[in-house]
């Protein structure tokens, strides 16, 4: 039973701006888990989106209750606030109000911005205004905590994502011969036990709700049986596929006819295939990527061309005694059309007909499905994150499309395992402390106890629908600042990014550390640039550009709520 009924319009409130915040978190994070995937086109984005969505929400209501305590309890003390209750209730109002409102406008502008540093921001500023700077955790249970964190956690993807690429690097992709496919090969399952193994690791500690604490020996058990389950249900079914379709080659073969599993090895060799196929029927994952003689080719072409179609007279081309190379590969730029192939065309009828209806609502349900991300992230002139993208990715290291291929399906677990992580890591953000203004609003007092510092389940629903939802419908927007923007990424580099960017978060879950997912996989990211063996593989502006967005979110989210805060607790007849 509901007993503060007079502060209603307050929980209201609450409510609305906490989904708006979990909208933002989907809308601007969905980056951290997928965009390598979309960028190396290993998953399109529905596929993406799809997975994702599973992924996100089964995070969210199995693990994200217990990161919740950290953003809802030890920033501020409650106890503070156990005089007027309602207090803390305007407070988590306020704190969520400043970070929707400033993740808002930096989904909008494409910024990706820690979700983490904002609510955290929002919580500080709220409490400065009501209870003062001086009573605010400043030590290392609270704000410092979470402030070593975002240092710390980039560094640690980043060195972590730069040893697994290496070390895939030196023992698969640069051997030579038939080697690097036989070793990927190998390498599958054991990258799999690990992945399945963290994931198992971090339900187990943190999600399954026991009434007697297993043992240490009980969760290796736990931990090891599962993921060995995993591996072996893999190497049953993957295995014999990607076998038959990358070395035996076998183009007829469909994706489906992986649940034949080992009977795939007794299959007769494939017959030749017809002209304009090829046997090898793999992704080209480098496509649209210029190595180094090529970018030179084209751009020392274009140069000449330009210089042709700006002389002025016959004597102005004879000036013009550089090299000529070999025309490339060029073609007219077709005439741009208003439409897109990605974009169902509308049913004929009014706007009020239901199949109209029906189209118009998608739209603006799932535009986020109809956006080419690879295409975007090209096209970007009037952002201020510009970059010489082609040379950029002319620097990167090009690998056989077969081991990439092999790698493309290890990508989509580490890129699923991320997104589990990340749905259980970020649901704190909002649902912390939209928990404390419910709790208060149903009891009328302040309960510091754990039983009554329960996240209900109920409130993590709410908040994995909302994420999952900013997914479908703005997710794009910053998925195409990160992944090939800011390196080139290949199936063999994403899911290193990834995979050390799970673990990070993982580790940081597991010490109730509140790190921003986006720190670790711009850390991963960056480490695995590096790996490469090239500093000028990496847009070092959009890295400057992520962490001064890093910088702002903290002061400009508690602003805006520690000043809605001071206004509303000093308006007359407040209380």
């Amino acid at each position: 039973m509901t007993v503060l009924h007079q502060y209603d319009y307050l929980f209201a409130i609450t409510t609305c701006f906490a989904f708006l915040d979990a909208w933002n978190i989907g809308a601007n994070d969905v980056a951290n888990s997928f965009a390598t995937s979309v960028s190396s086109r290993c998953l399109t984005m529905k596929q993406a989106m799809l997975i994702a969505s599973v992924m996100e929400f089964s995070g969210s209501v199995l693990v994200g209750s217990r990161v919740a305590e950290t953003i809802r309890t030890k920033i501020v003390d409650p106890v503070l606030y156990e005089k007027q209750p309602s207090i803390l209730l305007l407070a988590m109002m306020c704190a969520i109000i400043g970070s929707s409102v400033f993740l808002t406008a930096a989904t909008r502008w494409g910024l990706p911005v820690s979700t983490t540093h904002s609510i955290v921001g929002g919580v500080v500023g709220a409490a400065t205004a009501s209870v003062g700077i001086n009573n605010v955790s400043w030590g290392w249970d609270g704000v410092a905590q979470v402030f070593a964190a975002w240092v710390i956690a980039p560094g640690i993807s980043g060195m972590l994502g730069a040893l697994v690429f290496s070390l895939t690097n030196h023992f698969v992709l640069k051997r030579k011969g038939g080697q690097p496919i036989r070793r990927a090969l190998l390498s599958v399952p054991f990258y799999t036990f690990v992945t399945v193994a963290a994931l198992a690791m971090l339900v187990i500690w943190k999600g399954i709700q026991l009434d007697i604490e297993p043992t240490a020996t009980q969760i290796l058990i736990s931990i090891f049986t599962v993921a060995a389950g995993a591996t072996l249900l893999q190497s049953w079914f993957v295995l014999p596929y990607l076998w038959r379709k990358v070395v035996r080659e076998d183009w007829p073969l469909k994706w489906y006819m992986i649940w034949r599993g080992p009977f795939l090895l007794k299959r007769s060799p494939p017959p030749s295939p017809p002209p304009g196929i090829s046997r090898v029927n793999i992704t080209n994952y480098y496509r649209g990527h210029l190595t180094l003689d090529e970018l030179a080719t084209v751009r020392a072409s274009e140069s000449l061309l330009s210089s042709v179609q700006s002389a002025r007279s016959p004597a102005d081309l004879e000036k013009d005694t550089s090299l000529i190379l070999p025309p490339p590969a060029l073609s007219p730029t077709p005439p741009r059309s208003r439409g897109s192939p990605l974009v169902p065309p509308r049913p004929p009828g009014p706007w009020y007909t239901p199949r109209v209806l029906l189209h118009l609502i998608n739209r603006v349900l799932l535009r986020g499905l109809e956006k080419d991300i690879i295409s975007l992230q090209k096209h970007h002139p009037t952002s201020v994150l510009s970059w010489d993208l082609a040379d950029m990715h002319s620097h990167s290291k090009r690998y056989d499309n077969r081991v990439e291929y092999m790698y493309s399906s290890l990508q989509i677990i580490t890129a699923s395992a991320a997104s589990f992580i990340h749905g259980a890591n970020d649901v704190a953000n909002c649902i912390g402390p939209f928990a404390t203004a419910y709790s208060i609003w149903r009891t009328g007092e302040i309960n510091t106890s754990e039983e009554g510092n329960e996240v209900p389940v109920w409130a993590l629903c709410f908040g994995g629908a909302a994420i999952v939802l900013g997914l479908l419908t703005y997710g794009y927007h910053v998925m195409r600042t990160l992944g090939n923007r800011l390196t080139l990424i290949s199936p063999s580099r994403g899911f290193c990014m990834e995979l050390a960017s799970a673990v990070t978060v993982l580790v940081s879950t597991r010490l109730k550390l509140p790190v921003s997912t986006t720190q670790c996989i711009t850390g991963a990211t960056v480490g695995v640039g590096l790996a490469n063996g090239d500093w000028r593989c990496v847009n070092w502006r959009l890295i400057g550009w992520i962490y001064l967005g890093w910088v702002v979110t903290v002061p400009v989210a508690g602003v805006i709520a520690g000043g809605l805060m001071a206004v509303i607790i000093n308006a007359p007849r407040w209380g």
